[in-house]
């Protein structure tokens, strides 16, 4: 799988985490093509994996945080207004868009910005514009 092709498949998706077990698609998983046992960085693809899911973690098009199960979650930009319209159904850490970044030192550091702080104000107001059952029964679909 290439990154281009990860990033249409969260797409689809809409929701998904990186680890190889949850209740909604999982990257490891997709990208091994075979349900894991254990940590997905002791498969044959484990490098794959992670080269792909960090191609995924850059894209402006998503959302890192942990959303599902407290683990890495990825969120894909078409899904922000329902998720915005439903916040107030989670837990503001859950929402927090996360992402790692180096230092100088070579450091990985892991920069929080809290919710709503991240969301930008063309998915505020397409928030808006979904009722709160509308919101839920298209996430209720993924999750």
């Amino acid at each position: 799988m290439r990154p281009t092709q990860a990033h249409a498949w969260l797409k689809k998706c809409g929701i998904a985490v990186e680890s190889a077990r949850a209740t909604v698609p999982s990257l490891a998983r997709e990208v091994a093509g075979e349900p894991l046992r254990g940590s997905w960085w002791a498969h044959p693809k484990g490098h794959e994996i992670f080269v792909l899911s960090r191609a995924i973690r850059r894209s402006p098009d998503v959302l890192v945080c942990r959303l599902v199960d407290r683990k890495i979650t990825y969120v894909h930009r078409r899904l922000w207004p329902t998720l915005v319209a439903l916040a107030a159904r989670f837990s503001k850490p859950r929402l927090a868009a996360l992402q790692e970044v180096h230092t100088p030192a070579g450091k990985h550091k892991l920069l929080v910005t809290p919710f709503p702080d991240w969301v930008p104000n063309e998915v505020r107001r397409a928030a808006q514009k979904h009722s709160e059952k509308e919101a839920a029964a298209q996430l209720a679909l993924l999750l």
